[in-house]
C-alpha cells in the first residue's frame, strides 16, 4: 500500500539519490505521421528546473508523444527538444539523462525487487560498491528493503509503482518523465501515490513532467499545467489560474466541472457587463475590451442557490430563474441541475446539510445568483 498521511513525515530523505534537475525547453516542435496527422503541432514551452509540470488532455491530445520525445523514443518532425543548455533532439534514447516510468511499470517479472532497481546501474557499468549503495538507499527511500528478494508478481499494485520510481530515480536523471503511472490503480491507493509522489518531488528537487487525463491528480500535483487539446496547447498556467481564469471554453469544461453561458447584446453599466434576460433577471460580468456577445464560464460552486424564484438578490450579481430537474447526492455535496427559461441548464453544488438544499426537489422552481466576478469572460462568441 502506499503511505498513510501520519508516515510522510518520518519517511527516508531522498535527496541523496538524485543531482537537481535540468529545465525542459520545446522550440516550436511539431510531429507529424504519414505527412498528414499532426500528432503534437507548434508546442513552444519551457518546464523549468526542478518544476513538477503536468501535460493534461484526453485521450490523443498529444501529450504522450510530446513526452516520448524528451525520452528519445519519438523524434520531432520539426523544432527543437533541449535538456537544459543541450539540444537532445537527435539524441539516442539510451544517451538521455532521463528515466521514464510507464503506466504498467514495465517491471522484469523474472528479477527480484532489488535486481529490477540495480538493472539499469548495472547497464552503464558501475562498480558493485557504488551499485549496492545506490540501491539500498532507493529501496529505503520507497520502504522496499523488506522486500527486495521478491518478484514483481508478488507484489501489490502500490509496491510495483513504488519499484519502478525506485529504477528511475537511482539513476539519478536530471528529469523524471511519469507516463500515467497511477492509472492502473484503485481509487484510494492512486490518493495515497499521489503523496508518495508530491514527497518525492520534494526531496529530490528533480524536474518531473507527467502525463495524465486526471484533471484531479494535476491539479493535486503540478507546479504548472498544460492543457493540451488536439495536439496544441490550449492553456499553460497554475492550477489556480487554471481553475478560475480558464483561457478557452475546452480548458473550462476539461478543468473541473464548469457552466458555460453566452451573455447575449450585453450593455456597459459601469465596470459591469449586462445582459437583461427579463422579469428581473440577468447575467452580469466584470466589463473587458471584448465586445459582442460574451461567453462566461461560472463555476458551480459559486453560485448561489435559493428556494424560491422571487428571492431578492443584489443588482451586481446575475439572476436566472428555474427548474430543478436532477439531485444527484455526492456526500458532503449535492449536484442539483436546474433548466432556465432558454433550455440551457447550470449545474450546482451545494452543501447537503444546507436547509435550502433540503426544502427543493425535483420540479421546484428556484432562482440562482452569483456576483459578477464569478462570471469569468473566455471572449467573444464565434459568429
Amino acid at each position: 500500500m502506499g503511505p498513510k498521511l501520519s508516515d510522510l513525515a518520518t519517511l527516508p530523505d531522498t535527496r541523496a539519490l538524485v543531482r537537481t534537475g535540468s529545465s525542459i525547453t520545446f522550440e516550436a516542435v511539431t510531429k507529424t505521421y504519414e505527412n498528414i496527422y499532426h500528432a503534437v503541432e507548434y508546442v513552444d514551452f519551457k518546464v523549468e528546473a526542478g518544476e513538477f509540470f503536468s501535460l493534461l488532455g484526453p485521450s490523443g491530445c498529444g501529450k504522450t508523444t510530446t513526452l516520448r520525445m524528451v525520452a528519445g523514443f519519438e523524434q520531432p518532425t520539426s523544432g527543437r527538444v533541449l535538456l537544459g543548455d543541450e539540444d537532445i533532439t537527435t539524441t539516442r534514447p539510451a544517451k538521455r539523462p532521463v528515466n521514464l516510468v510507464f503506466q504498467d511499470y514495465a517491471l522484469f517479472p523474472h528479477m527480484t525487487v532489488g535486481d529490477n532497481v540495480a538493472f539499469g546501474l548495472k547497464v552503464k557499468g558501475l562498480g558493485k560498491q557504488e551499485c549496492s549503495q545506490r540501491v539500498s538507499e532507493a529501496l529505503a527511500s520507497m520502504r522496499l528493503t523488506k522486500l527486495a528478494g521478491r518478484r514483481p508478481a508478488q507484489l501489490s499494485g502500490g509496491q510495483r509503482q513504488r519499484v519502478a520510481l525506485a529504477r528511475a530515480l537511482v539513476n539519478r536523471p536530471k528529469a523524471l518523465l511519469l507516463d500515467e503511472p497511477l492509472g492502473a490503480l484503485d481509487l484510494q491507493l492512486r490518493k495515497e501515490m499521489q503523496l508518495e509522489l508530491g514527497r518525492l518531488h520534494r526531496s529530490t528537487g528533480t524536474t518531473f513532467l507527467y502525463v495524465t487525463h486526471d484533471q484531479e491528480e494535476a491539479l493535486t500535483l503540478s507546479d504548472r499545467i498544460a492543457v493540451m487539446n488536439a495536439g496544441r496547447i490550449e492553456q499553460l498556467a497554475d492550477p489556480r489560474s487554471l481553475y478560475e481564469r480558464p483561457a478557452t471554453a475546452f480548458v473550462a469544461g476539461f478543468i473541473g466541472t464548469s457552466n458555460i453561458l453566452v451573455l447575449r447584446d450585453p450593455q456597459r453599466v459601469g465596470e459591469h457587463h449586462v445582459s437583461v434576460l427579463g422579469r428581473g433577471d440577468r447575467l452580469v460580468a466584470r466589463a473587458g475590451s471584448t465586445a459582442g456577445d460574451l461567453q462566461v464560464t461560472v463555476r458551480p460552486e459559486r453560485i448561489y442557490l435559493h428556494p424560491t424564484e422571487d428571492a431578492e438578490v443584489p443588482d451586481d450579481h446575475s439572476a436566472v430563474r428555474g427548474v430543478v430537474t436532477e439531485l444527484v447526492y455526492c456526500g458532503s455535496t449535492t449536484h442539483v441541475t436546474v433548466e432556465l427559461p432558454t433550455s440551457e441548464q447550470l449545474v450546482v453544488h451545494e452543501l447537503s446539510n444546507d436547509t435550502d438544499v433540503r426544502a427543493i426537489g425535483r420540479g421546484s422552481r428556484v432562482r440562482l445568483s452569483w456576483p459578477a466576478s464569478c462570471s469569468h469572460v473566455i471572449g467573444s462568441v464565434e459568429s
